[in-house]
């Protein structure tokens, strides 16, 4: 007697998620979940999807991203399903839109606006956030941000914070973690994050060590001083024992090219020491920020409106100039020209989108710096760009290493609506085919199991995801199906808003046909993560 299936994936070659080459097998699925793995299995199927040609995957898990901000206006997440990318952790960089105190909503959607401006803020505690998140088509894991906690205590005050003002973000801390938070997330790169001493940091990270959470963070600077940023990172997961991932890892600037094989070294030898560390990058040589963040700090103490006022100023444009001129641009080091600095989105001047600052200050006969300052304060401190700092061969030696995830700090967008706005950064639509059609297929630069592997199983591992990140009986059916020698990114930063190639790209998520042959569906089956009280996620 055969046993019954909601879906039967036939015939395609399993790469399983752990870094094991591919078998052809079939996989069943059944109220969510992998029901059977094996060839020719006799099962009655409601749907059986041919999967002869394909590989069948576990659904890719996006460690690093932003669609926080874009997820309640773009539930459907086309951009990243159609990257294969089945659930995503949210809340990076030190930015999180929960907690918001009351009084303070103004403040963090200014505050936030070049990232999210189009997201609608809102007064609330974590646990409300996560239980009032909407419905979406992937599954989600949110981090509380430590910007974030120390812009609802102390704005952007540029200083240690005070006994009751550190207990108070302790306090915030707790209760997103309390509510399911899958850990803590640092900017430290940026103000107010960029403010915060390292025992700030250990105070808060401690927090994490009784319920298992991680920190998150984005280094204190990924350029010039990109070594000692590690080394802070290491020396916090020492002390607190916790899991520390260095999300988007990059050695940015001319400067600086050529040292990530000595950090993943120092990782490695690191683990070797106990610390429990892991780091992710996107497969591109261009990053992207808001524009005010490439500038030195002191331009953005004292918030927006002080910002913008200082930046009419002659004399801090000639301070800030020379500032670049002897450091290069704040995290990211010294550039070859500005015409590595590209317009992305601007919500108060989108005729300009795609424009790099050296094509501005040519169009307006001024100093780039000039340029620059003017274009922010028209923008009112809203603008994003993306910065062309890092070595492709540094890209390539982080795609070869077993020890860097893959993650695209990018949002979901899609190519209609709202989030079509813009030009964002190419990542946001094709990171996972990327790595899989141009570094493995093309150029080989990884095998197809070992980048599975960093997509699925080993950063399930890292987030510790109790049932997704394998192709396990039993596991939650997060699958992804694809044409290796097609899927393959074709969003480019001249015409970022384009899906990856492979007409026969089918995913699932938690069981539901989400994407069939390269079609949405509408449906909306994902499921907030949350931290458990063993500190698993599920």
């Amino acid at each position: 007697m055969p046993m019954n299936c909601d879906i039967l994936i036939r015939g395609g070659t399993v790469y399983d998620g752990s870094g094991a080459p591919g078998f052809v097998a079939d996989v069943a699925i059944a109220d969510g979940r992998i029901l059977a793995i094996a060839p020719d299995l006799t099962v009655s199927a409601a749907r059986t999807i041919d999967a002869r040609g394909l590989a069948v995957a576990p659904g890719f898990i996006d460690i690093k991203t932003h669609s926080d901000f874009t997820l309640p206006i773009n539930p459907k997440a086309e951009s990243k399903l159609r990257q294969g990318v089945t659930t995503e952790i949210i809340g990076h960089c030190g930015f999180s839109v929960a907690p918001c105190l009351p009084g303070k909503v103004e403040l963090l959607a200014d505050y936030l606006k070049p990232s999210a401006p189009w997201l609608p803020f809102r007064e609330m505690g974590f646990g409300q956030y996560l239980d009032s998140f909407p419905a979406t088509a992937v599954n989600a894991g949110m981090l509380v941000g430590h910007n974030t906690l120390r812009l609802m205590v102390m704005g952007m005050a540029q200083r240690e914070p005070t006994e009751a003002e550190m207990q108070a973000m302790v306090d915030l801390l707790d209760e997103g973690l309390q509510a399911g938070a899958l850990g803590l997330s640092s900017g430290l790169f940026t103000s107010p994050g960029s403010y915060a001493q390292p025992e700030e940091m250990l105070r808060l990270v401690r927090q994490l060590e009784p319920c298992r959470g991680a920190y998150f963070t984005h280094l204190r600077d990924e350029s010039n001083g990109v070594l000692a940023a590690l080394q802070e990172a290491i020396d916090i997961g020492r002390a607190c024992k916790v899991h520390v991932q260095v999300v988007h890892f990059k050695c940015s600037g001319l400067d600086n090219w050529g040292q990530t094989a000595n950090a993943l070294e120092r990782m490695q030898a690191a683990r070797e020491q106990g610390v429990d560390i892991d780091c992710d990058a996107y497969p591109y040589t261009a990053g992207s920020n808001p524009l005010k963040n490439i500038l030195p700090q002191w331009v953005q103490a004292g918030g927006v409106e002080a910002m913008l006022a200082r930046l009419a100023l002659p004399e801090t444009r000639a301070r800030i100039a020379q500032d670049i001129e002897r450091e290069g641009l704040n995290n990211w080091g010294r550039i070859e020209s500005w015409e590595a600095i590209r317009i992305s989105i601007t919500p108060h001047l989108p005729q300009h989108a795609g424009k790099t600052i050296a094509a501005l200050a040519a169009e307006r006969g001024i100093a780039p710096i000039d340029a620059l300052c003017d274009f922010l304060i028209d923008d009112r401190g809203g603008t994003r760009v993306l910065v062309t700092s890092i070595s492709e061969e540094d890209v390539r030696t982080l795609l070869r290493s077993p020890q860097a995830l893959v993650g695209s700090d990018g949002n979901c967008v899609a190519d209609y609506g709202t989030v079509s706005q813009g030009m964002p950064h190419p990542r946001f639509y094709g990171t996972f085919p990327r790595v899989l059609g141009r570094y493995v297929h093309r150029e080989r630069v990884s095998s197809l199991q070992q980048a599975i592997f960093k997509m699925t199983g080993a950063t399930a591992r890292a987030l510790r995801l109790r049932d997704r990140g394998l192709l396990r009986v039993g596991l939650c059916a997060d699958v992804t199906l694809f044409e290796p020698d097609v899927f393959l990114d074709l969003s480019t930063y001249e015409d970022p808003h384009r899906y990856p190639a492979g007409d026969r790209t089918t995913v699932l998520v938690n069981g539901v046909v989400v994407i069939d042959q390269a079609h949405h569906t509408g449906a909306l089956p994902g499921r907030v993560l949350r931290r458990t009280a063993d500190g698993s996620v599920g």
